[in-house]
């Protein structure tokens, strides 16, 4: 089964682009919903991420990482790459 693997996103934004950066150099392909070109889908990822309102909101499958900076501590810590290789199974 693979997990998709989603970024809410605007453009011009340097968290963004370093998380970004970060799942490419993994070798991970995601989807990236940009919440400046459809406003809905800002919604969609208030509620999904529990009311968080900056970008990046990251999730892996259902489950919400956080942030840019949530991203890098859960690589950090080990906790990435397992998600990850589900997500590219």
């Amino acid at each position: 089964m693979t997990v998709k693997v989603e970024i809410y996103s605007s453009p011009f934004c340097g968290y963004c682009a370093r998380a970004k950066g970060l799942l490419s150099r993994k070798g991970v392909d995601y989807v990236d919903l940009d919440v400046t070109a459809d406003s809905s889908l800002r919604g969609v990822m208030i509620a999904r991420s529990g009311g968080r309102t900056s970008v990046p909101q990251i999730f892996i499958g259902d489950r919400h990482i956080g942030g840019c900076d949530d991203l890098h501590a859960l690589d950090a810590a080990g906790g990435l790459d397992p998600l990850l290789a589900a997500a590219s199974s």
